[in-house]
C-alpha cells in the first residue's frame, strides 16, 4: 500500500484539532463551575464526542501505519507521537470526569489558570503539526514545541502552590475532603500539560531526524 504522503499529516492535524477542541471545552467548563449545572453537563458531554472522535482518528493512523509499505516520517515515531496526542484527550477526558465525579461545583484561581494553559498548549501543538509537512517551517515548528514545553513547567509551580495552599488553610473534615477532591483535579490538570510536553518532544524528535 501506497498511501498519499498528505495522508499521514492530515490525520495528525485532525488528532491536534480534537485535542484542541477537548481543551477549549475543559475550559468552557471550568469557567461554568458554581454557574450552570446544565451547561457543566452539557460540556462534559461535549468532551466525550471530542474523546471517541480522537480515538477514530487514531485507530485510522494504526490502520494507515499497518498497511503502508512506506512512510513519510519514521513509523516508530508516528506511532508512538499518535498515542502522546491520543493520552492527552484521554487526560483530558478525565479531569472532565473529576468534575463531575466528585461534584466539583466551583473552580479556583488555579484550576482556571491550569485549564487556560491546557488550551495555549493545544492551540501550539496543532499549530505545530498543521506545519509539519512544511520543510520550510520546521523552525517554527521547533519554537512552537518549546513554548509547550515552558507551559508544563509554569504549570507544575502552579498546580504544586495550589495544593500548599489547600493544606495552608485551616478548616473542617468537609473542608479536608474537598481539599483532597481539588488536590487530584489540580493533579490531572496538570498531567494533561505533562501529555502534551510529552507530545511536543515526540514531535521535536521527529524533526531532528529529519533535519
Amino acid at each position: 500500500m501506497l498511501p498519499k504522503r498528505k495522508e499521514f499529516f492530515d490525520l495528525l492535524a485532525a488528532h491536534s484539532e480534537r485535542v484542541e477542541a477537548g481543551a477549549s471545552a475543559l475550559l468552557r467548563l471550568v469557567n461554568s463551575l458554581g454557574v450552570s449545572r446544565q451547561e457543566v453537563a452539557a460540556l462534559v458531554e461535549e468532551i466525550n464526542m471530542n474523546e471517541s472522535s480522537a480515538d477514530k482518528i487514531k485507530a485510522d493512523m494504526i490502520n494507515l501505519l499497518h498497511k503502508a509499505f512506506v512512510t513519510p516520517l519514521n513509523r516508530d515515531q508516528v506511532y508512538h507521537l499518535t498515542l502522546d496526542i491520543d493520552r492527552i484527550m484521554n487526560t483530558i477526558q478525565d479531569v472532565a470526569m473529576a468534575v463531575s465525579d466528585y461534584h466539583i461545583a466551583e473552580a479556583s484561581k488555579a484550576s482556571h489558570e491550569l485549564a487556560a494553559m491546557t488550551v495555549d498548549a493545544s492551540a501550539r501543538l496543532a499549530r505545530a503539526l498543521a506545519s509539519l509537512n512544511d520543510d520550510a517551517r520546521s523552525k517554527e515548528t521547533m519554537g512552537l514545541c518549546q513554548e509547550i514545553e515552558r507551559i508544563e513547567e509554569k504549570s507544575v509551580a502552579v498546580m504544586y502552590q495550589a495544593i500548599k495552599a489547600l493544606y495552608d488553610a485551616e478548616g473542617d473534615e468537609v473542608a479536608a475532603m474537598r481539599a483532597l477532591r481539588m488536590q487530584e483535579l489540580y493533579g490531572l490538570q496538570e498531567k494533561v500539560l505533562r501529555a502534551s510536553k510529552k507530545a511536543a518532544q515526540s514531535l521535536e524528535g521527529i524533526l531532528l531526524q529529519s533535519a
